[in-house]
């Protein structure tokens, strides 16, 4: 499976959104990606997953332009400001809901066992805001991996709760190992620490 952006933009009422950028992510492997603050990040993981309609160049996956095929096999993962969940949020209602959208039980009991399955019980009260970092993006990552489907995980900017990307790299790269293609987009001092070479946002392809 492979997802081609080629020059996708977005515009804005006031200005671009997103600037014209190419990649291509595939099962199997990760693809980082990367630009300063404003670059447009979660807007072009919207435009990858299906969200939103660019507004030059195209999306296509495994060379079909779709967007419901995107929407049904590329997952968002803690999209600041589209599927975060609240800060002020329970980890279990969170969960839950996680796990309604993936179409399996998510009671109380069900949402207790899944934490204890995912080493995170202690958490089941917690906060959103009071979990530690790496253990948010893992159960989120694991939680979206687990949906109908899935093919792809866009991880859009993880490094915004945690500086050190050991915290969640290794989850980006298990994924990727389970067949997954994952796209992570990320701030460029994070991409500096990643053994992997970065697309820039704005960039194009020649």
């Amino acid at each position: 499976m492979q997802i081609r952006a080629e020059r996708v933009g977005v515009d804005g009422p006031h200005g671009p959104l997103l600037l014209p950028t190419s990649l291509s992510a595939r099962e199997g492997e990760v693809t980082l990606v990367t630009g300063e603050p404003g670059a447009g990040h979660t807007t072009l993981a919207l435009a990858l997953a299906g969200r939103i309609r660019p507004s030059h160049g195209t999306v296509t996956l495994n060379g079909e332009q779709d967007a419901s095929k995107l929407r049904k096999h590329v997952v968002l993962v803690d999209s600041p400001g589209v599927n975060e969940p609240e800060d002020g949020l329970k980890l279990s209602d969170a969960i839950a809901e996680e796990l309604m959208h993936a179409g399996q039980r998510a009671n109380r009991k069900a949402v207790r066992e899944w934490l204890r399955t995912h080493d995170a019980e202690q958490y089941v009260s917690e906060r959103v805001d009071n979990v530690p970092p790496q253990v948010r993006t893992r159960l989120l990552v694991e939680a979206a991996s687990s949906k109908p489907d899935v093919r792809a995980l866009l991880l859009d900017q993880p490094d915004r709760h945690v500086s050190d990307a050991q915290n969640w790299w290794p989850q980006a790269v298990s994924q990727a190992e389970r067949g997954l293609a994952v796209v992570v987009l990320c701030a460029p001092a994070t991409a500096q620490t990643l053994p992997a070479e970065a697309v820039l946002i704005g960039a194009v392809e020649e």
